[in-house]
């Protein structure tokens, strides 16, 4: 093989792989309403992240289990703790709820890299950002916070 055409060989896969990632990429975020329509149906579980204290403030989405990552006592206490919430089921599809998306992400990365396989992150979190208008704005059930 010549030289030209082994570097447009390796030009086209590195193109093709980078494709790849940014889908992956843009398939690992939910926008509110999506989210909610999985849960619904029963194919997604929905994690809240946010401490209490928010959880009071703007009240919860129905049926979603509530780790708050910050007062697991590390990021590894909080890996065990969705685990278990999950019955050790690493491949559940699950989606990472946030104030604005951001500590979902954090969480999502942490989760990740402990070996989940289906971690969304809610984009827009609760409240919103560049990314939403979030959850609540969106007109999305909510209810007081039961243990909050």
């Amino acid at each position: 093989m010549s030289v030209p055409r082994l570097s447009l060989a390796a030009f086209a896969a590195f193109t093709l792989l980078s494709l790849l990632a940014c889908s992956r990429e843009q398939a690992a975020t939910l926008a509110a309403p999506e989210a909610y329509a999985r849960a619904q149906a029963g194919t997604l579980t929905l994690i809240d992240v946010r401490p209490a204290e928010e959880r009071r403030q703007t009240g919860v989405v129905k049926g979603a289990l509530m780790i708050d990552m910050a007062q697991s006592n590390g990021e590894a206490a909080f890996v065990r703790q969705v685990r278990t919430a999950l019955g050790n089921d690493l491949h559940r599809p699950i989606a990472l709820l946030s104030r604005a998306g951001n500590r979902g992400a954090n969480a999502q990365r942490v989760l990740r890299e402990a070996g989940f396989t289906h971690v969304y992150n809610v984009r827009e979190g609760m409240l919103g950002s560049s990314a939403g208008p979030g959850w609540v704005s969106r007109g999305l059930p909510v209810e007081p916070c039961p243990n909050c």
